[in-house]
């Protein structure tokens, strides 16, 4: 049985991750960090589709002590991908952000991730195949003013998985980011119907993403025979900044 822990699963682009893999034949360990009761949802609905599957929630606050996440990783079953799909943002001036925020964001977005994927590395590589997907950002490779610090966050993900995809290609472990544009989803709900407008006009596709745009490029890198191609940063943006 093959089977991934995705990491910020009750989100919008999580949710439709979750879909995708349980569809293609995946059992899941579907983390959330406070919305316990939808991914209890997630996994029970996904369940009840496909009875041959395991669909378990699973609790982590990424701002845990290292041993802490120690034992997380040490009660896990095996799996054969993890797909970091959490990340969090602040729309603000760096001279006027919270120093606390800065954190924050760093290590929710980037630091937290390297540390399981050291942590988690002795369980992949043990597979004949195994996957890390990064969900990453368009503005990772082209940085937005008002989201510095979590254009470098996203940044540094690129920049890490490339260096790291070299460290275990050997092990037949992929590891790759797909970066997103401008998507349907709440994060950016929080913008006046105005703003996202402009932001449709600005983007050749002519449209924001829906999920299922970022989901279906994170379900192909998981497949066995995606096993050459490593290190890569996927920009799944419409053809828009970059």
């Amino acid at each position: 049985m093959k089977r991934a822990i995705i990491f910020g699963a009750t989100g919008g682009i999580g949710q439709s991750i979750c879909g995708e893999l349980a569809a293609a034949g995946w059992s899941l360990y579907i983390h959330c960090n406070q919305k316990w009761d939808a991914a209890c949802k997630i996994s029970h609905k996904l369940a009840q589709k496909y009875p041959a599957q395991d669909f378990i929630p699973i609790r982590l606050n990424f701002s845990i002590s290292d041993n802490k996440l120690i034992v997380f990783v040490k009660n896990l079953l095996p799996i054969n991908a993890a797909v970091f799909a959490e990340g969090i943002t602040d729309y603000n001036f760096v001279g006027q952000q919270k120093m606390a925020k800065i954190d924050q964001i760093m290590q929710i977005n980037l630091i937290v991730p390297i540390k399981l994927t050291h942590l988690l590395e002795p369980l992949l590589i043990k597979n004949k195949f195994s996957r890390i997907v990064y969900l990453g950002s368009v503005y990772g490779g082209q940085g937005s003013a008002l989201e510095a610090v979590y254009s470098a966050s996203k940044a540094g993900l690129t920049r890490f998985s490339q260096a790291y995809a070299r460290e275990v290609a050997s092990t037949h472990l992929t590891v790759n980011v797909v970066a997103p544009g401008a998507v349907n989803t709440p994060m950016n709900a929080v913008f006046p119907k105005e703003t996202m407008q402009e932001v449709k006009e600005e983007i050749p596709a002519g449209r924001l993403a829906e999920s299922s745009d970022i989901s279906f490029w994170i379900k192909n890198l998981l497949d066995p025979h995606s096993n050459y191609l490593t290190g890569q940063t996927i920009y799944v943006s419409g053809g828009w900044l970059l």
